[in-house]
């Protein structure tokens, strides 16, 4: 004997209500039109069933499916898991779940992936993959696709954005600094073709200028501690007077410890290191990280909430949101040696 998968009328007749209402509670955004008692015996009636939403059915009927594309350009960085359990908090809120597809920096595998969820009839996008110039944001936006960017912007501004005011970030960064008594203080960027690279260099340059301080900018390789390493490595030999760097993530500040332990030298007796990020266990590395703090699950719930908007409101302006970020001093930062 085949078992039949249970239906909405299956629920309401085992209920006795009408099937009208029990469509109301099985559905998120109309379960507060029935009292809280009923919607309990509903719902418990349909889990006792073993019943399944038809999701297909109910796109073909609404047009809508509940679920967002969320595309990460690396999971294993620790960065993204913070972001995308804000994404998802946000959304089960208001019914709808994340698809969630890890893809690299490669363009072409980029488009393949939106292709792939705009086919499984998504109701928008998040993508925490965006470039400056970015031909894949372009391609979304050109077929009105709901989609926000976080973490990252497009520069030209055709899409809404949530990312960290990486400007003010980097002023509480070189401000700390400066406060300690560093004036040779140098700066390894993430990659400029990407919005936090390219927003925290220029955040560092007028820093130092509104200091009226020289800044050394060198860019590194990529946002792994390897290259962190590498970059450190080469800065120091070209400006050994440097005291203090601030680099642009968490990662390539710990690959700075390890070109200090490859030089003989120590943080931050020789030379302070500031992070960015404080991405987990920051504070039990050795010496503990200064940083600076961003609000990932706080980019992630805005963006699930901004999305949402979107979709709500057809034609509703491009946004451009920047969450405050703050900075956590810790042992890596030091006075200058005399």
């Amino acid at each position: 004997m085949t078992n039949k998968a249970a239906t909405l009328s299956d629920i309401a007749r085992a209920t006795g209500v009408h099937l009208s209402t029990v469509s109301r509670v099985m559905n998120p955004d109309t379960r507060h039109m029935v009292g809280a008692e009923a919607g309990k015996r509903i719902l418990a009636e349909a889990r006792r069933l073993g019943y399944r939403a038809n999701r297909a059915a109910s796109t073909l009927a609404t047009r809508k499916s509940n679920i967002i594309g969320v595309v990460l350009p690396d999971i294993t960085n620790p960065v993204f898991p913070p972001i995308l359990t804000g994404i998802e908090e946000g959304l089960r809120k208001h019914g709808y779940q994340a698809i969630v597809a890890n893809v690299g920096a490669d363009e072409e595998e980029q488009r393949f992936v939106i292709n792939l969820l705009l086919g499984q009839q998504v109701d928008g996008l998040i993508l925490a993959t965006a470039r400056r110039h970015d031909a894949v944001v372009k391609m979304c936006v050109d077929q009105r696709v709901p989609l926000v960017t976080v973490n990252r912007r497009e520069e030209s501004g055709i899409a809404s954005c949530v990312i960290s005011d990486d400007g003010h970030g980097m002023a509480l960064a070189v401000g700390h600094l400066l406060a300690l008594g560093h004036r040779h203080i140098a700066h390894i960027a993430g990659l400029d073709a990407l919005s936090t690279g390219h927003l925290r260099r220029l955040g560092f340059a007028a820093a130092m200028a509104q200091a009226g301080a020289p800044a050394f900018v060198f860019e590194a390789g990529g946002h792994t501690r390897a290259c962190g390493k590498a970059a450190l490595l080469e800065l120091l030999r070209r400006a050994p007077h440097t005291t203090a760097v601030v680099t642009g993530n968490d990662l390539v500040a710990i690959g700075c410890y390890d070109a200090l332990a490859e030089l003989g030298l120590r943080c931050p007796q020789d030379v302070s290191i500031v992070g960015h990020n404080d991405v987990p266990f920051m504070d039990i590395v050795r010496p503990p990280l200064t940083t600076v703090r961003l609000r990932h699950h706080g980019m992630g719930a805005e963006a699930a909430r901004l999305i949402l908007q979107m979709i709500e409101t057809p034609g509703a302006p491009v946004l451009d949101i920047r969450l405050k970020p703050e900075l956590v001093a810790r042992e890596s930062s030091a006075p200058p040696r005399a």
